[in-house]
């Protein structure tokens, strides 16, 4: 193995300390002083940036090849990825992310973004992160995140957090206790049990509706469900992702047939309406709330 390829694999291992949470760093970012004293020498040095096994970032800072755009561009300007950037990688729900998210510690030079394309967070961090640390850790990620985001779209990520198993009610807590007294009232309306990001929307609609809520319902000749609301009408909440082609849309239609004979009525939003035209569901469920009203008033007339 050349002389720098050795030196980088030590160096890499040498950087990956835990933090305090017992949680692993990411161990790509160096300074020249760390190199140094794994035995690098300015020869090295130049030729890792030669070959392309280390990124310069700013003066006498280093990442190893492969760290993404982001995280190369938060630690340019002297920060750590955070929020909802450090989340989506992790596959937890983010309703939408244009912009790269960094955070800075109390003491940086603080001055506006020179790039549109980012947005900066400066409160403090409620654990911190290893000195090399590219990112800001999970938790305070998630707190950045209930705080930057509109309220579903905050919900939907802690949701998804805990769908997922990368947190725990525990955590939620410590969350929720770094956030503005504002937000501290979405503590209650975060559920685990919700699969998707559209999913938790609804579910807040039709609590916002009045509607009576139960998540994840199994029915008999029929399967889960995703929503049933008031105990007749089921919302499965339809993404590209799994109900694109024909087989999966047959299937669909069947269940909906299944759902029909057990007198249950059912609506199938797609995930573009209930994220971006919340308004559009909205208005069908109450409109079909009204026609269920108007048919039960009817049939109990003499």
């Amino acid at each position: 193995m050349p002389r720098a390829a050795r030196h980088l694999a030590l160096a890499q291992a040498l950087a990956g300390h835990l933090e305090p949470d017992g949680t692993a760093v990411d161990p790509r970012l160096f300074t020249t002083a760390d190199l140094r004293r794994f035995g690098w020498t300015k020869r090295d040095l130049a030729g890792a940036v030669a070959s392309g096994s280390l990124t310069t970032v700013r003066r006498g800072v280093f990442l190893c090849a492969g760290a993404s755009d982001e995280i190369v561009a938060a630690v340019k300007e002297g920060g750590r990825l955070a929020c909802v950037s450090v989340l989506q990688p992790l596959g937890v729900f983010v309703l939408k992310r244009s912009k790269t998210h960094v955070h800075f510690e109390r003491g940086t030079w603080k001055h506006t973004p020179r790039k549109r394309t980012q947005i900066w967070h400066w409160r403090p961090l409620q654990r911190s992160p290893h000195p090399r640390a590219t990112c800001v850790g999970l938790i305070d990620a998630l707190a950045q995140a209930t705080t930057c985001q509109s309220p579903r779209a905050a919900v939907a990520t802690l949701d998804s957090a805990l769908n997922l198993g990368l947190i725990s009610l525990e955590d939620l807590d410590e969350i929720f206790a770094r956030v503005p007294a504002r937000r501290r009232v979405l503590r209650g309306l975060v559920d685990g049990r919700a699969e998707s990001g559209p999913e938790t929307f609804v579910r807040l609609m039709a609590l916002a509706l009045g509607f009576e809520v139960q998540l994840q319902v199994q029915i008999d000749g029929v399967g889960r469900v995703d929503l049933v609301l008031d105990g007749w009408l089921v919302v499965e909440c339809d993404g590209e992702k799994f109900h694109s082609g024909w087989a999966s849309q047959k299937a669909d239609r069947r269940r909906d047939l299944a759902l029909a004979a057990r007198g249950l009525t059912s609506i199938r939003p797609i995930a573009e309406d209930i994220l971006f035209h919340p308004e559009d569901v909205m208005d069908a469920l109450r409109g079909l709330r009204a026609a269920h009203e108007a048919l039960g008033q009817a049939g109990s007339r003499p």
